[in-house]
């Protein structure tokens, strides 16, 4: 397995598909990366060179890409920031209900967790 910005790739994919397994990097970022040095994406990631890798590792860990760590750290703070603001926004994470208009009359059980059964509503 190659080890690409402290995630482990597998060896058995395609190198747009593996290089997808590292968080923030898409199908078009991955297409970026390999088209950047001519690296042709339907090869295997076993296929590849170890100067190839390293093309790979270089140009993911310039400062272009925001992935991983200080993508999940920005994230929560851009989530914090709202929450702190008291934002309609912030208040809807406050409360774990749905951020973007969706419907909670009978469904958003994703966010409100499992349904709570109401006592005395037995015939």
């Amino acid at each position: 397995m190659a080890r690409i910005a402290g995630v482990n790739v597998p060896d058995n994919k395609v190198v747009e598909i593996a290089l997808t397994y590292i968080y923030g990097i898409g199908r078009t970022t991955a297409k970026e990366i390999c088209s950047a040095h001519k690296i042709d994406g339907t090869r295997h990631m076993k296929d590849l060179t170890e100067n190839e890798l390293n093309l790979i590792r270089s140009e993911i860990d310039s400062d272009r890409y925001v992935i991983e760590g200080g993508l999940r750290r920005e994230i929560s703070m851009n989530i914090k920031r709202l929450m702190d603001m008291g934002c309609f926004r912030g208040l809807r994470h406050r409360k774990g209900l749905p951020v973007r208009g969706q419907n909670t009359r009978t469904n958003a059980r994703t966010r409100k967790g499992p349904a709570k059964a109401i006592a005395g509503k037995k015939k």
